[in-house]
């Protein structure tokens, strides 16, 4: 979109200028801002006749309304916000709470297991069960209440690795909850340098509009004097319709970015922010060349997204054991104990119980299901090992893509700040020429749309470096508020 927009700005026909009277001009003004640059280009049109001092007016309402307020915001307070409010974050953080209960839940295997029970029963007594299992137990009426008693002895392991792998995955998830809050400081940066460029293309587009809109009185005024042909009226016309035109869409994406900043910061829809940057501030400086190999180890270390897939695959791993640990008996010792002090007489003699033991369960055929789950977890933990190195290799290669980004943008801006000197110096020798009636009013446009190039670059020469130092800090692993 910001392209685009460029393109159009600089694009306009100037043929309408071509036969403007020589009037008199004002000295160069210094490249300071677009506005700066394009109010002043706009007074050289102007004439004590003509009385084009004003812009023209709009023919549309504007479709963002000055009288409406604004909520100003830096990025690091944007940056607060979204940790503060987005959805993504919040939901990442109870999935890692949820998987601390994971490990909670697989370790109670290890511990007593202990439960208490109450029975009444009405029955015909002495009556036998004769149908649903085979028993030759009778039927009293009685209450009682009693307790039972359960200890793993051992499993040879099972259990605790099973415990391992539910504290490697939850370790996973901690990581992923960071790899989360990194995405949303990386979509939150993007969308707060967007409105930062597309808040400085509508000041271009504005200066535009007014720019072309005294040059279309100027010209509508020599028209009415015979000096100018209609020709030249509908052209400069155009021009100006072609300012509004990218006045709106410049407005649009001003938009257009509001909603998407307040998307990602989750706050209502409709409020409008006003991106703000501190220009006193320094630009730090880039990455050295030779850093590429450093910087690719401290993301090899750091970026929580790959930590999470070494984690899951460690925990495959210990889950495969688990699950191949099957084949092997598991040992339990069992205590149970209570009374019964509504019995029939002779029967519950005497009236309590008690009795305790050791149970050995040994899996001798369970149609090979065993194997088929330890297969099943092998292979699960390759697949995580391949994820890794995949992931691995693309982390290397966008350090070393967010490294070259980031120094040629910083090299953009000593030359973007060049072109917008040589700019103001051709600016300022094409007013001279233009007083001497040297040249047409077609090489003073085109000096002026190039100083406003110029300034429009620079700035986005700026925002371009300082996100891409935003995006290697998140290639690395280190993107922080």
């Amino acid at each position: 979109m910001r392209s685009w927009l460029i393109s159009l700005l600089f694009t306009a026909p100037l043929s309408a200028l071509a036969q403007s009277s020589a009037t008199s001009l004002p000295t160069a003004p210094q490249p300071s801002s677009v506005s700066l640059t394009l109010a002043t280009a706009s007074s050289n049109f102007g004439s004590p006749q003509s009385q084009a001092a004003t812009p023209a007016p709009d023919r549309q309402q504007p479709l963002i309304d000055p009288a409406i307020g604004t909520t100003s915001i830096s990025r690091a307070d944007a940056e607060r916000l979204a940790l503060k409010n987005n959805p993504r974050i919040t939901a990442s953080r109870l999935l890692a709470l949820a998987a601390g209960q994971v490990t909670r839940e697989t370790r109670s295997g290890l511990l007593p297991q202990i439960s208490g029970a109450i029975t009444a029963s009405k029955a015909e007594d002495g009556g036998r069960i004769g149908a649903g299992a085979l028993t030759d137990s009778r039927l009293y009426t009685h209450a009682g209440t009693g307790g039972s008693f359960s200890q793993l002895i051992t499993d040879f392991g099972r259990t605790r690795d099973l415990v391992a792998t539910s504290k490697l995955q939850q370790k996973a998830q901690d990581q992923t909850a960071l790899a989360t809050e990194q995405d949303v400081l990386l979509a939150t940066d993007q969308a707060f340098y967007r409105l930062l460029n597309t808040q400085s293309l509508l000041d271009v587009a504005r200066a535009t509009v007014v720019a072309r809109g005294d040059v279309q009185k100027l010209i509508s005024a020599l028209t009415k004097s015979a000096l100018k042909s209609d020709l030249d009226l509908n052209i400069a016309s155009a021009d100006l319709s072609q300012a509004q035109l990218l006045q709106l869409d410049a407005e649009n994406a001003v938009d257009s970015a509001r909603a998407a900043l307040a998307a990602v910061l989750a706050t209502p829809a409709d409020t409008l922010y006003q991106a703000i940057e501190d220009p006193e501030t320094a630009l730090p400086p880039p990455p050295s060349p030779n850093s590429s190999a450093a910087m690719n180890a401290t993301a090899q270390a750091q970026r929580p997204d790959l930590q999470a897939l070494r984690l899951n695959a460690a925990a495959d791993q210990k889950f495969a054991s688990a699950q191949q640990l099957q084949h092997l008996p598991t040992i339990s010792a069992l205590a149970m104990g209570g009374v019964t002090p509504i019995a029939p007489d002779g029967i519950f003699v005497p009236h309590w119980y008690a009795a305790g033991g050791v149970n050995l369960n040994l899996p001798l055929f369970t149609g090979f299901r065993i194997d088929a789950e330890a297969q099943e977890a092998r292979l699960r933990q390759k697949a995580a090992e391949k994820q890794e190195q995949d992931v691995s290799d693309t982390i290397a290669r966008d350090v070393r893509i967010a490294i070259l980004n980031a120094q040629t943008a910083f090299r953009r801006i000593a030359v973007a700040d060049q072109f917008r000197q040589q700019t103001a110096q051709a600016l300022a020798l094409a007013q001279t020429r233009y007083k001497l009636g040297l040249s047409s009013i077609v090489e003073l446009s085109q000096a002026q749309l190039q100083s406003t190039q110029a300034e429009v670059a620079a700035v986005n020469a700026r925002y371009d470096y300082l996100l891409s130092l935003r995006s290697l800090d998140y290639a690395r692993g280190q993107l922080a508020p």
